[in-house]
């Protein structure tokens, strides 16, 4: 199970459907799921598809080269902020692509919030590129993931999360609470 990383870009083209919360710290004192995002920078368009996906479903997520507070040129202020910023936040989300895999980043970051948060609230988000290739290291297979889900049943589709190695009993990302 992943999302297509075609799906992701496309998402990127369209504008946001919904309005959210103009700063996390609005976020949260509304009690909206507030996410960090890690990922490569390397994949913005994918990204910001994701975040679209993702604020569709009354999420606000803190990506990390929006923030004016960040330097340009990482450093270990960078790192104290990104620190920072997976303890405040609900959720830690790993954008798997080949570009995050093979990130100096992104495997430290997930280290941190392992570390430090509930194992529920770190989700993966695994992408399938456009040869059908899925993207993500055998230790991100330890954590939930989110991807696309649909329900014939009550004819919806959209963004769930599942057990590791499970495409049973999902919850909707709308729903999903900790």
């Amino acid at each position: 199970m992943a999302i297509k990383q075609l799906n992701l870009r496309a998402a990127a083209t369209r504008s946001p459907r919904v309005v959210i919360a103009k700063s996390l710290n609005e976020a949260l004192s509304k009690s909206q799921q507030t996410a960090f995002l890690c990922h490569s920078h390397k994949d913005k368009n994918m990204v910001r598809g994701l975040q679209n996906l993702l604020n569709e479903n009354g999420w606000n997520v803190y990506i990390d080269w929006l923030d004016e507070e960040l330097s340009a040129s990482p450093d270990k202020e960078t790192a104290k902020k990104i620190k920072n910023k997976i303890d405040q936040l609900t959720w830690f989300l790993f954008l798997a692509t080949a570009n995050s895999t093979s990130s100096r980043w992104c495997p430290w970051e997930i280290g941190y919030a392992d570390a430090i948060k509930r194992h529920e609230a770190i989700l993966i988000i695994p992408t399938e590129d456009d040869n059908g290739v899925w993207h993500g290291n055998e230790y991100l297979q330890l954590y939930r993931q989110i991807t696309d889900a649909s329900d014939q049943v009550a004819r919806k589709s959209g963004l769930a999360a599942f057990d590791p190695k499970s495409n049973q009993g999902g919850t909707w990302v709308e729903d999903l609470k900790i």
